[in-house]
Parts: structure tokens; C-alpha cells; sequence
């Protein structure tokens, strides 16, 4: 496979509502996408990363400086013989996980398109059919995000997320549990707590949790190995883990019970992959979160989602959840059991609506042939 020519594009798409966690208020994203030629094949893929350096220190404007300076003159006009071999060219970057992941997916979905295989199959995926949770951020009040589960809960999904922070966690998780007794139910903190805390994190074990995601440091495993001692329930890392290594030591350490993989933070679909199979050697299930991403970037989780580890449903949920018109066909939808159906086609199984990409992009940068 060669990398003929590589567009940079960022689009901006309003969010239906705002989405809000202990980092702040999103109501319209940058999006940042790549559309690779490859052999003659044109395919697109996301940068997953925010707009802000709160989640991760990528954003959407250090992701175009990495890839336009360094990532894209790496790989630009070489010839690869599957997607894992562009990582060596990169490997002089360090860190940059989701400037780098955009173009090693990219290529998994031409090299699908070239065998006329389904992506998900050829990632080694083994279910056609993946079940869907929902995360919901901070609300204006306890009685609309009640609302809010109310209605995800009637669209069929199988699990609820809401994310917590100092001043809006107990009292919530309280009021959720009250009216909604027996929903699968996890917490998420975005690292909006410390160690300093435990006394109080432990108090959510009264609401028998599927897990507490990241209530830690960003970049911290151990000290969650402490927290995980003391807390009957499971723990989840999320901004952690990396690659492989992050997770075998997250494991040793017994630092959390479950792993959240998300596509640009691990690297790619070869890294996502090698950190699904640390963890389900140890037996420690994985699901898939996500990131406010386009259709571009959804469809790629579905596929990651389908790996025989993911037992967990994951944060893939429907196109129109996020946007009022989402830049894939058909739109990704959940069926009222809450679950996704897989694609069969070649590669992703979704077309890119290019003229409705065109109207929404401030600014393009193309490199080798356009």
C-alpha cells in the first residue's frame, strides 16, 4: 500500500445539546479529518482529540501541527505492507497518540477495501451485533439529567454513564439509584478527584456501580491501585493506559478491575488491539469509550467494539444522539434492543458525505497528490 497523498480538513458541527464534564462545556466541535489516497483508494479517518489540552494534551490545533510537520512527511509517498508497519515510521514522535492514530486507521480501512473484507473482521472482531451505553455529562439540574436516562433508557440503551465531579456526585448517583434501581450504572470523573478523597469516593460503593472511571490523576496508576484496595467497586482506567505496557502494569498493580480502550488515545487499531489482549489474558473485560467523535470516528469504534474482549457496552451510540446531520451514510443507529448491527461491506460498511464535509470545513491542507 502507498500513502500517495494525505487532506488535513477541520470542520466545525454544533452539538444537538451541550455536553459537559469536570473539564468544561462543549457545544460545537473542531474536528479534525484525514483523508488518505492510498494506491488510488481514497479513505477518511478522525483525529480524535478536543479542542482543549483538559482530557489530553493533544488538541485539535497540536494535532495539525504534529501531522503536518512530522507525522504526514514520515509516511508520505512509502509503501507499507499492512497498517502496523507505518507505526515504525513514526516511531521518532513521542507521545501524540491521536495525530498518529488517524493515519495508521486510515490505512486499516484501505487495506480492508482492498481484500473486500469488512474492517471488523478483519481486526479479528466476532460479533456482528455490539451492545450500546450512553454517556450523559452534567446537567443543569438532577431533575433533567433524570430526564435525560428517562429517554436514553426508552432508546434501548444498555447502560448508563453520567459523569461526576466534586458537588455533583453523591447527591446524584443518590437520586439516580432512587428512581432508577437496577440500571446498569457507572460513574465517570475525569480525574476530578484525589487521594485526599477516599473517604468519600468510597461512599459510592452504596450505589452498586458497574465502575467509577479515572476518579484519580490523569496520568497515574499507581495511587489507584490504593483506591481500588479500599472501594468494593471496580475501578476503570481510562486516561491511563496508552498501550499494552500501560495496561500489564495497571494489572499487576491491581490498580482497576476494567479498561477503557478509546481508539486515538491507545495509538491506533494496532495498539487498541494489543491492549485488548493484555487485558483479556488477565481477564479484565474492556469497552470501547468515545470522545464526541463524527461518524468518521464512530464507525471505527464500532469496529474496534466488536474484538472478543469488548463485554462491556461501550459509548458507541447513534449519530443522532450528537448531530443533527452526522457527515457518514447511513447514520450510525441503535436498534430498540440498544445495540448496534455491524456492517458487512468492505472496509467500515459507511460512505463519507464529502459535499456536506465541503460546506462544513474552515480550512483544508493537502499534501503529495490531492
Amino acid at each position: 500500500m502507498k500513502i500517495e497523498g494525505i487532506t488535513l480538513r477541520e470542520i466545525r458541527m454544533p452539538l444537538v445539546s451541550f455536553f459537559e464534564t469536570s473539564f468544561g462545556r462543549t457545544d460545537v466541535r473542531r474536528i479534525l479529518l484525514l483523508e488518505m489516497l492510498v494506491d488510488g483508494l481514497r479513505v477518511w479517518s478522525e483525529v480524535t482529540c478536543g479542542e482543549t489540552p483538559f482530557y489530553s494534551h493533544e488538541t485539535t490545533d497540536t494535532a495539525r501541527h504534529i501531522l503536518a510537520e512530522f507525522a504526514i512527511p514520515m509516511v508520505l509517498g512509502k509503501e507499507v505492507a499492512q497498517p502496523a508497519d507505518v507505526r515504525p515510521l513514526m516511531r521518532l514522535i513521542r507521545g501524540h497518540e491521536m495525530a498518529r492514530a488517524a493515519i495508521e486507521n486510515a490505512l486499516w480501512d484501505a487495506w480492508a477495501r482492498q481484500l473486500e473484507q469488512p474492517l471488523w473482521k478483519l481486526l479479528g472482531g466476532t460479533r456482528n451485533e455490539i451492545p450500546c451505553g450512553v454517556s450523559i455529562g452534567i446537567k443543569n439540574s438532577v431533575p433533567e439529567l433524570l430526564d435525560t436516562i428517562d429517554r436514553e433508557l426508552a432508546s434501548g440503551y444498555l447502560r448508563i454513564k453520567v459523569k461526576v465531579k466534586p458537588g455533583w456526585d453523591l447527591n446524584v448517583l443518590e437520586a439516580i439509584r432512587k428512581k432508577f434501581p437496577e440500571v446498569p450504572l457507572m460513574a465517570d470523573a475525569n480525574s476530578a478527584y484525589t487521594l485526599d478523597d477516599t473517604a468519600h469516593l468510597v461512599k459510592m460503593d452504596e450505589f452498586h456501580l458497574t465502575m467509577v472511571e479515572q476518579p484519580l490523576w490523569y496520568d497515574d496508576i499507581c495511587l489507584h491501585a490504593r483506591l481500588q484496595a479500599q472501594m468494593q467497586t471496580p475501578l476503570c482506567l481510562d486516561e491511563s493506559i496508552h498501550h499494552a505496557r500501560d495496561a500489564a502494569l495497571a494489572i499487576e498493580c491491581k490498580a482497576c478491575r476494567v479498561i477503557n480502550i478509546k481508539l486515538g488515545r491507545t495509538g491506533g487499531f494496532s495498539s487498541a488491539r494489543e491492549v485488548h489482549d493484555v487485558a483479556r489474558a488477565a481477564g479484565i473485560p474492556v469497552w470501547c469509550g468515545g470522545m464526541l467523535e463524527s461518524g468518521v470516528g464512530r464507525v471505527h469504534n464500532i469496529a474496534l467494539s466488536t474484538l472478543p474482549g469488548f463485554s462491556l457496552p461501550g459509548d458507541v451510540s447513534a449519530s443522532r444522539r450528537y448531530w443533527r446531520e452526522d457527515i457518514v451514510e447511513p447514520e450510525v443507529e441503535v436498534t430498540p434492543r440498544g445495540t448496534i448491527v455491524v456492517r458487512d461491506e468492505p472496509g467500515t460498511g459507511y460512505r463519507v458525505k464529502t459535499e456536506l464535509i465541503r460546506r462544513l470545513t474552515v480550512w483544508e491542507q493537502h499534501f503529495g497528490v490531492a
